[in-house]
């Protein structure tokens, strides 16, 4: 033989004969050479090589019939090769076909499988795409618990149809020690599809290519299971043909490129309460359906903790869904009691935990450490002693190994209920001491840093540096940023003011709060004021300073007042208040102290004797020369101009209000021409409600617009809410068309808020849409 061609004792091979044979028969025959042919074929001159010396003995359907047409054989030559090729083929063995049992068989579909059905759709759109011969691999990744190997055993099951040459399960022991490495893989890939051990090639990579090799032309679906990290898994996915791969694994496995991702979510309410009833049946549910929608809730909807609450209940016919709930209603005991048998939440968890690094491990555990629903990186740090940049790519592997979830808008990450309970557990039992010096440094550093934030608000001590800042070099710049920062640790920084009042630590205490004092106004709807000032108020009374628990018991009336609508308590602070103030001679704040009792016991339906502290705190504050008693007074008549408007009294209200306008055209020196505009939205929402009052429905519009635009641009919701209700009232009296639209937009607003006023938006819609029926 010379340059590929055949002797002369290969002119006779059969058409059942060595492929390889048979092959340079026909192509000399046809007078190619294998460069000729390899380009016709579209196939490399180093495969046809190899198949024409027998070392590949059984190419692939397509590549046989690409070399038929570029020889250009007749219907029985074409059959004749394709028959030589079929013999050096590896025969299949039994497993492979849509019903042959194996080694590698799926596992037993899950009867009570539930929800799940979108997720369920994409695949089966996923799996119709192969049919165009585009191998597809989809990666099923997420938390410990969401039932991700259940997902794709059920999938698999309902795909087995699309997939008539063998479906095949393989766990990769991704969570043990030591994983199964890619050459034991695919060691068993092959021999599921007939390769004897003998004939096993050596390398990972001849085996890898092997396998593709052979799973090119079947239609097969592959269950990688428990996959451990990308290196793994990418030799074990076909190079082409019609083939689907599902891959589940803990880690997100982000590394694999061109791959479908399959996002399990955890299970809605309902989700979880009819995953419940197909383990337990539907009458113990229907009988207890409370207690079980309050088992779905303490399970965090985790698929994994619902399914181990139910096979608990099934195991115990008699015992009712209630005791349960109690049992796991203790936070302590709440992963003891989600066992039944060998499934256990904790040691699902534990399985993702050991396989982390030192460091990541630590900060998992103290991050559960750490206040509220999330938690920012920054937080991360301190609980966890880690720089800034650590924590994040701690963080960040975390959420790659499904134990938290970031946020999809900001920098942040959660928990979910039960990992963080696990997370706590081994907080408490591997840190100990440590993990009481880790919420001290960070409680400490917080509070620094928000009083630092809140100073940017307040208009004695506004900074525009923040020097008071724990680290300088990244606190926030501007009124911008330290209002992000605030509203985004809010959780944090409260909580390390509790931890500073109950340490004692009440100067700090006090600073923080009074700092909050100007930056309360921008978030009037959050309730924790109430917290915040009942902290500070009883740290100035542990320092004994009568005239600071004057100031923040008056801060305190604010917040019953506005912030949690309890009128009681408003009146209760503001007497407490007055005393204060008159013991220590306050001018100021006992006028602040009138005027925040006169607009509790207004709440309280005692009109007569809120005006009279109205008027007494008007008297006491117009012999004040300060800027602060000026914006005091301004505050006491636009509340008794609202008080006598209340009372049918709106030409005397209206004048009230005026005069408050002339004080803010005038201004008040020592206050920025920002601060006086705010006080002057204030006396204009005011002087738009006098004059709906008294009918002058066009002339109201105006005023009520300013006061609108002036809050909307100053991101004060609370009151920006209220003009937008005054403001569609207005309309609405006029017939203008903007009317409904406004009504609607506020009513969901000041539901949002939680406002006392949403009711009044409800009547303001009825009566137009009766005035509207009437027309």
């Amino acid at each position: 033989m010379r340059d590929g061609t055949p002797s002369s004792e290969d002119h006779g091979t059969s058409s059942t004969g060595d492929f390889g044979q048979r092959l340079r028969h026909l192509r000399a025959r046809a007078g190619l050479s294998q460069e000729a042919l390899s380009h016709a074929a579209q196939v490399s001159v180093r495969a046809l090589a190899d198949m024409e010396r027998g070392r590949t003995r059984g190419p692939q359907r397509r590549t046989v019939r690409a070399l038929a047409e570029a020889l250009g054989l007749d219907d029985d030559e074409a059959a004749g090769l394709e028959e030589s090729a079929a013999l050096g083929r590896p025969r299949p063995r039994a497993a492979v076909g849509p019903a042959g049992p194996g080694p590698l068989a799926l596992p037993r579909d899950i009867r009570d499988f539930t929800a799940r059905g979108p997720a369920l759709a994409r695949l089966l759109d996923l799996a119709r795409d192969t049919a165009e011969g585009r191998p597809a691999v989809s990666v099923i990744a997420g938390q410990p618990g969401l039932g991700k190997t259940a997902f794709a055993v059920h999938a698999a099951h309902r795909l087995a149809p699309h997939f008539p040459d063998g479906q095949f399960a393989l766990d990769l022991h991704g969570m043990d020690p030591e994983p199964t490495t890619p050459r034991d893989a695919l060691a068993r890939l092959l021999g599921a599809l007939g390769v004897p051990d003998a004939t096993l090639p050596a390398g990972t990579d001849d085996r890898a290519g092997l396998w593709r090799f052979l799973a090119g032309e079947r239609r097969l679906l592959l269950l990688l299971d428990n996959a451990a990290d990308e290196a793994q898994v990418a030799p074990l996915l076909p190079g082409t043909g019609p083939s689907l791969t599902l891959v589940t694994s803990r880690h997100a496995l982000a590394g694999l490129e061109s791959v479908h991702r399959t996002e399990l979510a955890l299970l809605r309410r309902e989700e979880a309460v009819e995953l419940l009833t197909r383990i337990i049946g539907p009458d113990r549910v229907r009988a207890e359906a409370q207690a079980a929608r309050d088992l779905a809730d303490l399970c965090g909807h985790l698929p994994l903790a619902v399914r181990i609450a139910g096979q608990r209940l099934l195991s115990r016919p008699h015992e009712r869904l209630a005791k349960l709930v109690a049992r796991l209603a203790a936070e302590g005991r709440r992963l003891d009691g989600l066992q039944a048998g060998s499934l256990r939440v904790r040691a699902a968890f534990a399985l993702s935990y050991r396989q982390l690094p030192a460091d990541t491990r630590t900060l998992l555990r103290r991050a559960a450490l750490a206040a509220g629903a999330d938690f920012s990186p920054e937080t991360g740090a301190l609980l966890a002693g880690l720089p800034y940049d650590e924590a994040v790519a701690r963080a960040e592997e975390l959420t790659d190994a499904g134990l938290l979830r970031s946020d999809p808008d900001a920098e942040r990450y959660r928990f979910h209920d039960l990992l963080r309970l696990y997370a706590a557990e081994l907080a408490d039992a591997e840190d100990g001491p440590e993990a009481k010096a880790a919420l001290d440094r960070t409680a400490d550093w917080m509070l620094r840093r928000a009083t630092a934030a809140a100073l940017h608000f307040d208009i004695d001590h506004e900074q525009s540096g923040s020097a008071a800042d724990p680290d300088p070099d990244t606190a926030p710049t501007g009124r911008d940023e330290a209002r992000a920062w605030l509203e985004a640790e809010r959780a944090q920084w409260l909580a390390a003011l509790r931890r500073a009042h109950a340490a004692g630590r009440h100067r700090q205490v006090l600073d923080a709060a009074q700092a909050m004092h100007w930056f309360s106004d921008l978030n009037q709807h959050w309730e924790q004021w109430v917290e915040v000032f009942r902290r500070s108020a009883g740290s100035a009374r542990a320092l004994g300073s009568r005239r600071e628990e004057a100031v923040h018991l008056n801060y305190l009336a604010w917040a019953y007042n506005l912030c949690v609508h309890d009128p009681r308590a408003a009146l209760t602070s503001a007497d407490a208040a007055l005393v204060a103030a008159r013991d220590c001679g306050d001018a100021l704040q006992e006028g602040w102290a009138l005027g925040y009792g006169a607009g509790a016991l207004s709440r309280l339906g005692r009109t007569e004797e809120a005006e009279e502290r109205l008027r007494r705190a008007a008297r006491r504050l117009a012999a004040q020369e300060s800027p602060q008693g000026r914006l005091a007074e301004l505050t006491v008549l636009n509340s008794l101009g609202a008080l006598l408007r209340g009372t049918g009294r709106a030409a005397e209200a209206l004048a009230i209000h005026r005069r408050s306008e002339r004080i803010c055209r005038a201004g008040v020196p020592g206050r920025t021409k920002e601060l006086i505009g705010l006080y002057h939205a204030f006396t204009r929402l005011q002087i738009g409600n006098d004059l709906a009052a008294l009918e002058r429905w066009q002339e109201a519009e105006a005023p009520l617009r300013q006061a609108l635009a002036v809050f909307e641009t100053a991101q004060m919701p609370a009151w920006a809410e209220q003009a937008r209700l005054d403001l569609g009232r207005a309309l609405g009296a006029v017939g203008h068309s903007e009317a409904r639209e406004t009504l609607v937009a506020a009513r969901a607003a000041l539901g949002a808020l939680r406002s006392p006023r949403q009711a009044e938006a409800d009547a303001a819609l009825a009566a137009l849409d009766r005035t509207a029926a009437d027309a």
